[in-house]
């Protein structure tokens, strides 16, 4: 299969990488990650073309190097997304981040790393007459603004000619140089749930008086994810868990006012449907019976991200034309929350788990930390998941 990648690229792609490693730009403020990829891009002669938000952008590339596709096949796209994370960066590594708190604490540096690098192999198989049909390159922002920057991006017409979306999330469970993969759910819904109670306060001697907000709020924490998780199907998966709670300044002084909040997750898209109609009943029940007045802001997030079957074959397909068997591994729903689901209620599409634990390290790691970071080779990987995985599609179709 063609498609390699050279070595001088497999070396530009892993500074560039570390450069915006050392530069994370939060969701809608990507202008120099945006302006970095206009470029490079541009230097590979392709035609990117920013997003209307002024971060993110789309560049096609078409067989023989033409202007345009044929009007007629739909387009393969490769996704990827830009942003960081407000959290300080903790490693001690020369490509740390230079800007505070701050980091690409996700792995979206290495997301569109691959996608710029399958871009730019993709663009030499064109010239060479190589490339069997069109592909796009989305490089979307502010996927951890919620309910992401992917509703956004399909508003401004990103979809338009395309037939199958693919892309991948960074995974430090997974060794690098290998994928994990599954038809179906692969993530899950991701919502946000704040909660204010007021009611009149007053001297600790003498509750009665008062509507006590700390035991009500307290309550709230407790009781509320016990009675969503008698309303729906275990199955379902549904489960609010909080992050927030304050209530109080004093001891001997009962509250005016409390405020929690947390998200609202779920595995199952019916259940998620219905959540927030659940949330409130809950809430209601639970405040009404202390007296609290309530004010709930239940903020939309994502679906689930639901791999659709044959476009999850393509991604298994091309990692194992690149790498054998052996590189790809099955993997269970995560609860974590990924605003790609966004575009598979327009397409078909599906996102792999890409690898990025160095080999033989045992360590526990997780995402969203700020010693967050991974082996480079799974940028190579990613790069031949995604060349592949477009030569394939269009054997396909």
């Amino acid at each position: 299969m063609p498609g390699a990648l050279p070595e001088a690229l497999r070396t530009e792609l892993i500074a560039f990488r570390r450069d915006l490693h050392m530069h994370p730009e939060l969701g809608h403020q990507e202008f120099r990650t945006t302006a970095a990829l206009r470029a490079r891009l541009e230097k590979a002669g392709l035609r990117p073309r920013v997003l209307p938000g002024g971060t993110g952008l789309i560049c096609d590339i078409h067989p023989g190097g033409a202007a345009a596709g044929d009007g007629v096949r739909p387009m393969l796209a490769l996704r990827a997304d830009i942003d960081a994370l407000p959290i300080p960066d903790t490693k001690t590594v020369p490509y740390r981040s230079t800007v505070p708190d701050r980091a690409h604490a996700c792995g979206h540096d290495v997301h569109t790393t691959a996608v710029l690098g399958a871009g730019l192999v993709l663009a030499d198989l064109a010239r060479r007459g190589l490339l069997p049909h069109s592909v796009r390159l989305l490089f979307q922002p502010a996927e951890e603004v919620l309910p992401g920057g992917a509703t956004d991006a399909i508003e401004a017409g990103v979809l338009d000619g395309v037939g199958r979306i693919v892309a991948v999330h960074c995974d430090p469970k997974v060794e690098a140089g290998r994928i994990g993969l599954r038809a179906g759910p692969i993530t899950s819904a991701c919502d946000r749930l704040e909660v204010s109670l007021d009611g009149p306060g007053g001297h600790t001697a003498r509750p009665h008086l008062t509507t006590d907000l700390v035991t009500a709020a307290a309550k709230l924490a407790t009781e509320v994810p016990a009675l969503l998780s008698r309303r729906v199907d275990t199955r379902t998966g549904l489960a609010l868990t909080w992050g927030r709670l304050e209530v109080g300044h004093a001891p001997n002084v009962i509250p005016q006012h409390a405020e929690l909040s947390g998200t609202v997750r779920c595995l199952d898209l019916a259940a998620w449907r219905i959540a927030p109609d659940l949330v409130h009943a809950a809430i209601d029940e639970v405040a009404t019976l202390h007296r609290a007045k309530f004010e709930i802001n239940y903020i939309r997030g994502v679906p689930p991200v639901v791999n659709e079957q044959t476009t999850a074959e393509l991604l298994r397909d091309a990692m194992v034309a690149r790498r054998g068997a052996g590189s790809v591994e099955d993997t269970e729903q995560s609860l974590g929350g990924e605003d790609f689901s966004w575009y598979l209620e327009h397409v078909p599409g599906a996102m792999a788990r890409l690898g990025v634990r160095p080999p033989g390290d045992r360590t526990p790691r997780d995402l969203h930390q700020g010693d967050f970071d991974v082996d480079e080779s799974a940028i190579t990987a990613g790069v031949e998941l995604f060349t592949a995985a477009a030569l394939l599609d269009a054997e396909r179709e």
